[in-house]
């Protein structure tokens, strides 16, 4: 069986260990890998994972081109990375940046309201999500956290409402840590979920509920890269005990049909 990734986050030699730390320190946990390209790549394969989708996301406008080119340039560099770029609610020019990332190859967005301390449903990025929208560029959100009011699954919801065409990838099974807001989000074509970073919080049944009230063909996994390693969380998928057909649909269709055209 194929297995693609579709949340993993790479970082610079000189910030990776800074990064990943920083990121254990947001999360209260211990972080198992450091971020670099090289690292995911090793034990990507030693998983078995074919594709993997690699990101990195901004906190300050003048980020947002620097992470762009990274990510573009690691995809060069490895031939199983697949990129999508970062940008920020207060990027200057966000047509212009959107139109340069699809030049480079990037085939997606990824958006961390609560690292970049914007509301997913804030009128301001109405207009970015415009754009996206008539590209038909997918925008992996991160959402859910009860700590924050930034990425409830509720604003996803509300975004959905407003753009019917936009594909959204709600990480973290649509909300970690918020998994009953989650179970409110509409049955909806363009919206999406990951696997990533939930199966060791959600309670026992809820992974299956989810995958069974959706449709396997809404799943991709995913692993959340460096705060997890690829094969323990391939096996967590596993665990669940879920037919050959639906394994196969969460572990690469799903991403085949996002991101390989």
């Amino acid at each position: 069986m194929k297995i693609f990734d579709s949340h993993a986050h790479i970082y610079p030699a000189k910030i990776s260990l800074k990064a990943s730390a920083s990121i254990g320190v947001f999360y209260g946990i211990d972080m198992h890998h450091d971020g670099m390209p090289h690292t995911l790549n090793e034990l990507s394969k030693e998983a078995g994972i074919e594709k993997t989708l690699v990101c990195s996301v901004a906190t300050t406008p003048h980020q947002v081109e620097v992470i762009n080119d990274f990510i573009c340039k690691k995809c060069g560099e490895y031939e199983n990375f697949i990129g999508i770029a970062t940008l920020h609610q207060d990027t200057p020019d966000p047509e212009a940046e959107i139109e340069r990332v699809v030049g480079l190859g990037l085939r997606g967005i990824k958006l961390h309201p609560d690292f970049q301390h914007f509301a997913i449903d804030d009128e301001k990025m109405f207009h970015t999500y415009g754009i996206l929208e008539k590209k038909k560029l997918p925008v992996l959100f991160h959402t859910g956290d009860k700590r924050y009011e930034y990425s409830n699954p509720r604003r996803l919801m509300r975004v959905m409402e407003k753009f019917p065409d936009l594909i959204c990838i709600g990480a973290h099974f649509g909300g970690y840590s918020e998994w009953d807001e989650a179970e409110k989000y509409p049955k909806h074509k363009n919206l999406y979920f990951d696997t990533s970073s939930s199966l060791s919080y959600m309670p026992v049944g809820k992974a299956q509920e989810f995958i069974e009230h959706f449709g396997a063909e809404q799943f991709m996994f995913g692993t959340d890269f460096p705060m997890w390693t690829p094969k323990e969380e391939i096996e967590k998928v596993l665990a669940l005990g879920l037919d050959e057909k639906t394994n196969e649909q969460i572990f690469h269709k799903t991403f085949e049909k996002l991101f390989c055209r």
